[in-house]
């Protein structure tokens, strides 16, 4: 009974420490938010769609490559489906460069 007492106190005192830990780190958000920092936000974000487009599309080559590699008759085959997968991922690092530069911008 002791040990549960104990542990329901331990409980509601993370609680009230977690609550009040969220409402200054929502206090500091709000503050970043409000001036040019919170623009590095969005620079940040544009930089990190560019640097995943890379990773990815090297993944792309990579893969096919060793595909090629493994079975040369199919080159034809692998390669189209390559340029149109490296396509897909370049549109969408381009959404999310142009999504992050509207978030500094507005």
């Amino acid at each position: 009974m002791m040990i549960m007492r104990t542990q329901l106190l331990i409980n509601i005192d993370n609680k009230r420490f977690f609550n009040q830990y969220k409402i200054r780190i929502m206090d500091l958000l709000n503050v970043m938010l409000s001036t040019p920092l919170g623009n590095a936000g969005g620079a940040v974000g544009a930089g990190l769609g560019a640097i995943g487009a890379g990773i990815g599309i090297g993944q792309i080559g990579k893969g096919a490559l060793e595909s090629i590699a493994r079975q040369p008759e199919a080159i034809n085959d692998i390669r189209s489906n390559m340029i149109l997968t490296a396509a897909l991922v370049e549109g969408a690092a381009l959404f999310a460069i142009i999504i992050g530069f509207l978030a500094m911008v507005l």
